[in-house]
């Protein structure tokens, strides 16, 4: 298990120089100078524009203004905000909880309804359930995010009055942060009424959220169920007597986990990166939001930073992946 784990560690060190590389070149592709935006309406004299050239290395090459870039990252210095004067590290992490709260509501919604779904759609092939579950399977995942989000704020918040429009929770509760999860920080607040508001606030950026990877896993689970569902052993379980749940729940879908999880931690590693226009949509104040306002700003060092982090993050969710693959399946661990 231990060389299993380092041989996917040492595919790391790429990947990271890799998306570095390209954050680095996305950020300064974009048009526009970060130093008028900065400068606003107030304008700039030509003075003091070479001096914040200077000052943020905006006059060196641009090979070497990687170089410092990445030399930086390596020590752990991601940069800090050109708008706020924050360093990136301490404002991602302040946002991150908002966004890996959502994400975790999301998949856990994902999972409990699409894996069921797509065992009762592979246990009743080709008949009315599977073609209704499926059907709507489909239907969510070609569903438009900002479309759908637009129509559930329509509905439940405007026209039904039972959710919240934006935000995480209603403006009259206040309590310190001592975790950045707001459900949490909500119950050890002890207000009346400040973990229900934080549930209300969730249940629509959640649904809106999972609604793309719960199809996806519902059609993954289907389709890996039937594939081991015609299988030898299991017509010989059948055969023996067993209970179709146990055949069902034990035999066939343990042995169809592996396709279901690799699309589950895919998934996570979506949330997690394509947030954006949920987190936008919803005035949620996570890394989504937080990123979209960087690019229009030009804040180069949080474009950058926080892409890099959201990838670790990702690579983090693929090797954990990976290793529940070595759980599931030990044969795979001797490949």
């Amino acid at each position: 298990m231990l060389r299993y784990l380092l041989s996917k560690l040492m595919t790391f060190v790429p990947t990271f120089i890799g998306v570095t590389l390209i954050s680095f070149v996305f950020i300064r592709a974009l048009p526009g100078d970060p130093i008028i935006v900065m400068a606003g309406e107030r304008g700039i004299t030509p003075e003091r524009y070479d001096e914040l050239r200077t000052q943020f290395g905006f006059d060196q090459p641009i090979y070497i203004q990687f170089w410092d870039y990445l030399t930086g990252v390596l020590q752990g210095d991601l940069g800090t905000s050109f708008v706020t004067k924050k360093p990136v590290w301490d404002e991602f992490f302040a946002l991150f909880p908002a966004t890996l709260e959502l994400s975790l509501c999301a998949i856990i919604l994902a999972v409990l309804i699409g894996v069921p779904a797509g065992i009762i759609a592979a246990t009743k092939r080709g008949k009315f359930l599977d073609r209704a579950l499926m059907s709507t399977a489909l239907i969510g995942y070609s569903m438009p995010i900002f479309w759908w989000a637009l129509l559930l704020i329509i509905v439940f918040s405007g026209n039904l009055g039972w959710t919240p429009v934006s935000g995480r929770i209603d403006l009259l509760y206040f309590f310190p942060a001592h975790t950045g999860f707001m459900l949490i920080d909500s119950l050890l607040s002890g207000q009346d009424g400040a973990f229900g508001s934080a549930v209300k606030h969730l249940i629509l950026p959640s649904i809106v959220l999972a609604t793309v990877p719960l199809a996806v896993i519902a059609r993954q689970t289907r389709s890996a169920m039937l594939e081991v569902l015609s299988e030898d052993y299991i017509r010989t379980a059948r055969a023996k007597g067993l209970a179709p749940a146990r055949v069902n729940g034990v035999h066939a879908l343990r042995n169809a986990m592996i396709p279901v999880v690799t699309v589950i931690g895919l998934s996570v590693g979506t949330l997690l990166a394509g947030a954006i226009l949920t987190e936008t949509i919803f005035s949620w104040p996570g890394i989504g939001k937080w990123m979209v306002d960087s690019i229009f700003r030009r804040d180069y060092p949080v474009v950058q930073g926080g892409l890099l982090l959201v990838a670790v993050a990702v690579m983090v969710v693929n090797l954990v992946v990976d290793l529940l693959y070595g759980l599931i399946n030990p044969k795979i661990r001797k490949r």
